[in-house]
């Protein structure tokens, strides 16, 4: 006897026209729906707090721009909501659609670590795969229980885990020359 075998359902971007919109984040990676929930507060502000630094690190540079939870569309089969985003006004000019999403990689994601294994695995596995395969040049994850930001930058293609820094050390980036933050200002 053979079984039968479905096919898998595909999601699309189009699909995602017609779910409500009930403070649920919806992403798909690879044509697979990923639906998170608004998260904690705490996650919040740490999102504010990375954004912030940024947007001060950027109005000093005038090299690019931070955003919070912007809508970034790969692919028909590929959507995502990064906590926060770094683009340069190039390609922020090159890459934004008529609707105000972004149709491929700023050069910065950044992702605040929420509390459920699943959400973290699809972080530091699933999205740091599919950034890595889209050409994000850095790719931080932050986790505000260890307080800590793993930082991801792209050599030989990939996305590589180059260091984690805790509190007392000092986040920088070469995407932007003048910028650094220590890190425990992310979580206070």
């Amino acid at each position: 006897m053979t079984a039968r075998v479905s096919p898998q359902v595909r999601w699309t971007i189009k699909d995602l026209e017609s779910f409500p919109d009930n403070n649920n984040r919806y992403e798909i990676i690879d044509g697979e729906l990923f639906v998170t929930r608004s998260p904690h507060i705490a996650h919040q502000f740490v999102v504010g707090a990375v954004y912030s630094e940024l947007r001060h690190g950027s109005s000093q540079s005038q090299l690019g721009m931070a955003a919070i939870s912007p809508s970034v569309i790969f692919s028909e089969a590929d959507a995502v909501i990064p906590d926060v985003i770094w683009i340069s006004p190039d390609r922020l000019t090159q890459l934004l659609d008529e609707l105000g999403h972004l149709t491929g990689a700023p050069e910065l994601m950044v992702e605040v670590l929420s509390e459920s294994l699943a959400d973290k695995k699809r972080d530091r596995e699933t999205k740091l795969k599919q950034y890595s395969i889209q050409g994000v040049i850095e790719y931080w994850i932050v986790d505000r229980w260890l307080k800590a930001v793993e930082v991801y930058r792209r050599e030989n293609g990939i996305l590589k885990k180059v260091m984690t820094l805790l509190a007392g050390d000092e986040l920088t980036s070469p995407l932007l020359p003048e910028f650094s933050c220590r890190v425990d200002r992310l979580f206070s």
